[in-house]
């Protein structure tokens, strides 16, 4: 069966029990049907004396073709952690429609190890999404209409930095002219679209702590600059309070369940290769009151994700992951070894072990923060065990265990062995936590810090409009903030296609885009777009109700 097919088809528990499995009492519960509910912040408030569990982080080699399945791995591993005797739950992030309808489809996990009701994760859920981008638009609304009745504040027309967002690929809205039509429209100036996953909004959404926290973050935000080049904030055209307004539901984390009922918290949803690519603090936080173990997932493979998670949302919330599993497959690890995706059924031992360095550069980052890892082989069933002897050897090299794992065909059972050793792993107390650079480094040297030890880039360039720029993000006091580089996914380096480990490249920076709210500086490398567009075949091509009215063709 596919994915949706193995969903539709699963029994699936109240919302109600699965809470209790928590200790989370009904009257904090607001359901959205029966088999969904965010949980009150005045309950997740009264949480705060309670010890913390184990954080676990999954993260993964550089993404391919051929899949290497976090999400399905961070499902899989909290069934099996509660298959062994464990009390666990995961935290994951929610899918955005861009790539549902794009390319990449859904972020629900696959196969045996889901969170369910798919459909619901994978579509409108709670409306979480729609109202992050409903705060971002009332945004960009007040700030033309504070200007067409007199700018007050004095912001440059030619120097509004606030762009727009939706929530779909659409490459046509990129670069836009806006208020065409006579002065009665407002004044025409050159405008713009992201993704609400790339909004300033969405991370300051999921780096909050709480209501007041989100309030406080949202007036920071630099909607552009005056004449004389001051920052400009998003409370200089009143608009932190009504932002709250529409966002004070969302920031509740919500509850469902996997195929196998494990409770799971699913809330926020920044991508990692042009955003921070965690879920929220605040369910982190939560989930870390409520469970022994906490599984929660970093966005793309770990020189983007984790490192995002590590040296942004770990600095801002003040967390520290116990363990590291980093995710990998024998057919991803084939295309790191020059293999092309039409011949990766065939067996090709070497492949792998030349494919095994961009696993062993990736052991070798994650070790680098201080951190323990194991290493989840993602088994299908046409990996051979000759492949998979070099996948256990690559790893050992670094001191590392990979255990092979068949989740996506055995739900939680096949993940037992696994679960194992990352509570073995995360028990242990091995790790000690550090982020790559400290908080006063200059900005340009924390740009070059992840370049030249985690990319293994020779140099970082930039012309002389952006360096001027970062010198003057420097200069205005913001040089203490994190760097978030926007980079592709594909690669360590800015070139999708260069596979494996390489090293000896430069990492050319763009543009710098001041995020004051949500606490960092995003750094945009090479040809990463912050709104994507779709392929010449979007999935989109392919969802429908069917006559039952069923939706077919999301996975």
């Amino acid at each position: 069966m596919s994915d949706i097919e193995i969903a539709q088809h699963a029994p699936i528990k109240p919302i109600a029990e699965i809470a209790a499995k928590l200790n989370i009492p009904q009257p904090s519960l607001a359901p959205f049907g029966h088999t969904k509910a965010k949980v009150s912040l005045d309950f997740i408030d009264g949480l705060q004396s309670r010890p913390d569990g184990k954080l676990i982080l999954v993260t993964a080699i550089t993404p391919t073709p051929a899949g290497e399945g976090k999400t399905t791995t961070s499902v899989g591993l909290t069934d099996g952690l509660n298959r062994i005797g464990k009390q666990a739950m995961v935290c994951l992030r929610e899918p955005s429609l861009g790539p549902c309808f794009g390319m990449k489809g859904g972020a629900a996990g696959g196969g045996y190890a889901q969170v369910i009701p798919m459909e619901d994760i994978n579509l409108h859920f709670t409306g979480d999404f729609h109202a992050i981008t409903s705060a971002h638009a009332l945004l960009s609304a007040l700030i033309d209409n504070h200007i067409y009745w007199g700018n007050a504040a004095g912001l440059d027309t030619r120097r509004v930095t606030w762009r727009r967002v939706v929530d779909m690929n659409d490459r046509a809205l990129r670069q836009i002219t806006s208020s065409l039509g006579g002065a009665a429209n407002g004044y025409p100036r050159e405008d713009g679209f992201d993704i609400t996953v790339a909004s300033e909004v969405m991370a300051i959404f999921c780096l909050a702590r709480d209501a007041a926290d989100l309030q406080a973050r949202l007036s920071r935000i630099v909607i552009g600059y005056t004449r004389e080049r001051a920052p400009v904030r998003a409370d200089a055209v009143l608009a932190p309070g009504p932002m709250t307004v529409l966002l004070k539901d969302a920031i509740a984390p919500n509850l469902v369940q996997t195929l196998e009922h494990s409770p799971a918290f699913i809330h926020g949803g920044p991508f990692a290769n042009i955003a921070h690519g965690c879920n929220s603090v605040i369910a982190t936080r939560a989930a870390l009151k409520l469970a022994d173990y906490v599984v929660t997932e970093a966005g793309f493979g770990a020189d983007l994700g984790a490192e995002k998670f590590f040296n942004i949302k770990c600095r801002s919330a003040g967390l520290a992951p116990d363990a590291v599993v980093l995710v990998a497959t024998v057919r991803a690890l084939k295309m790191h070894g020059g293999v092309a995706r039409a011949d990766l059924g065939a067996e090709n031992v070497e492949a792998v072990a030349a494919g095994c360095v961009n696993l062993t550069r990736h052991i070798e980052n994650i070790q680098s923060f201080g951190l323990p890892v194991v290493v989840a082989v993602n088994r299908f069933t046409a990996d051979s065990d000759a492949e998979m002897a070099a996948v256990r050897a690559a790893a050992e090299s670094r001191g590392v265990v990979a255990i092979d794992a068949d989740h996506w065909s055995r739900g939680g059972a096949g993940a037992e062995a696994l679960a194992a050793e990352v509570a073995r792993v995360a028990d242990e107390g091995g790790a000690d936590f550090k982020t790559a650079y400290p908080d006063d480094l200059p900005l340009w040297d924390k740009i070059s810090a992840v370049a030249t030890k985690l990319y293994r880039a020779d140099e970082v360039i930039a012309d002389q409009k952006t360096r001027n720029h970062i010198r003057d993000l420097q200069e205005s006091g913001f040089g203490d903030l994190p760097v978030c580089i926007a980079k592709t996914q594909y690669s360590f380096s800015t070139d999708p296609d260069l596979k494996g480990a390489p090293t000896g490249h430069v990492l050319p920076v763009r543009e710098v885009r001041l995020s004051a709210g949500a606490g960092f500086v995003v750094v945009v490398c090479g040809d990463i777009m912050t709104m994507p567009g779709l392929p010449r075949t979007p999935s989109a091509n392919h969802i429908r109700l069917n006559a039952a009215g069923e939706v077919e063709g999301l996975f």
